[in-house]
């Protein structure tokens, strides 16, 4: 396609799988600012493609966080969508993977944004490196939410790596009353995150136990679900700890306005929009020093390295017993907001990448 016609109509194919939190958010947000200018067509397990997005026509195509018989209709939907594309923008290691199979002799080229790391153990590490060899040789162009991703694909000989800017939404949102969660007073730690391994809620509980001592009457409110709610609320119950599992939650930009310290735990992280919306909140952070959590934060919060509970609760409980800390936090946080990507910059970027792999 010639240089001057790229930024006419595009027909974009997105391609998502089973995408949860920030990785769903992004991939919506994204698709609907596409659909401003261009033709695009999402194709992504439904509960991904619903809400129905106006303007934006979307196709069912089940793509799961594991190798599934249906993978091969997936590949085959796939297939006769991306040769009806100018461009095919995949989320997520499998469904790069799978749209990379999918336009094997089909000349449209292939975008893959990685949003994850793979964290498990041998099979599962075994299983990712081949999906990543197959994407790092397949797409024309990769976006990794991390410098570490951007350096491993880079490592792998992908040719066209940079990082990708995943924003948060902004929201004004007032501090939540506390006394809908009925704590007064009280110290209020928050977290936000999916209920799953990646999320380090081992070292969560360990903290939370730790913190009870040294910060009597703090709660520490964990909003989110996932795979592993039901035995993080047995370990909260058998121990006793201060922490209450909130379920999924509507209004999280309020909790974390109201938040004395906001905490993460992750074992990784890519770009955290969670912790974004922590720094327009103007809430004080301590987290762990992964993945692209410094790149997210900067200098304005208390980072420290995974695993060391001792070291996690004492941050936290410096932020928590001294206003001079937390007050220098939260101005810290608003002025890191400032300089965060919004969504137009992210439909920039993603453009410019076309520009890329169509010129």
């Amino acid at each position: 396609m010639a240089e001057e016609s790229v930024r006419e109509q595009l027909k974009v194919l997105q391609v998502a799988g089973s995408a949860s939190g920030g990785t769903r958010s992004h991939v919506r947000e994204l698709a609907a600012g596409l659909t401003l200018d261009h033709r695009v067509v999402l194709a992504a397990p439904g509960t991904v493609v619903r809400p129905w997005i106006p303007g934006l026509r979307s196709r069912l195509v089940e793509i799961t966080d594991r190798p599934r018989p249906q993978d091969a209709a997936a590949v085959s939907k796939l297939r006769a969508l991306g040769k009806r594309a100018d461009v095919v923008h995949a989320h997520g290691l499998r469904a790069g993977a799978l749209s990379a199979l999918a336009l094997a002799g089909v000349p449209t080229p292939l975008v893959v944004t990685l949003h994850n790391l793979p964290v498990g153990g041998p099979a599962v590490q075994a299983m990712a490196a081949g999906l990543e060899r197959v994407v790092a040789g397949s797409a024309s162009a990769i976006l990794g939410v991390s410098g570490d991703i951007v350096d491993h694909m880079r490592g792998m000989g992908a040719p066209h790596v940079e990082r990708a800017l995943i924003p948060a939404p902004i929201s004004e949102a007032r501090p939540l009353d506390r006394a809908v969660l009925g704590i007064g007073d009280a110290p209020l730690v928050v977290t936000i995150a999916r209920l799953a391994p990646q999320k380090g809620l081992d070292l969560l509980l360990d903290a939370a136990a730790l913190l009870t001592d040294r910060v009597p009457g703090v709660v520490w409110a964990v909003a989110g679900d996932g795979p592993r709610f039901e035995e993080l609320k047995r370990a909260v119950e058998d121990e006793a700890l201060p922490v209450r599992l909130l379920g999924r939650r509507d209004d999280v930009p309020a909790l974390l306005a109201a938040a004395d310290v906001v905490v993460s735990t992750a074992e990784w992280e890519g770009q955290p929009v969670w912790l974004q919306e922590a720094l327009h909140a103007g809430a004080p952070i301590v987290a762990t020093d992964v993945g692209g959590t410094r790149e997210v934060t900067g200098a304005a919060a208390r980072l420290v390295r995974y695993g060391d509970a001792d070291l996690l609760v004492a941050q936290i409980a410096a932020v928590l017993r001294e206003p001079r800390v937390r007050d220098g936090l939260r101005a810290a946080a608003r002025e890191r907001a400032a300089e965060l990507p919004r969504a137009h910059d992210a439909l920039a970027q993603v453009l410019d990448t076309y520009d890329s792999v169509l010129v």
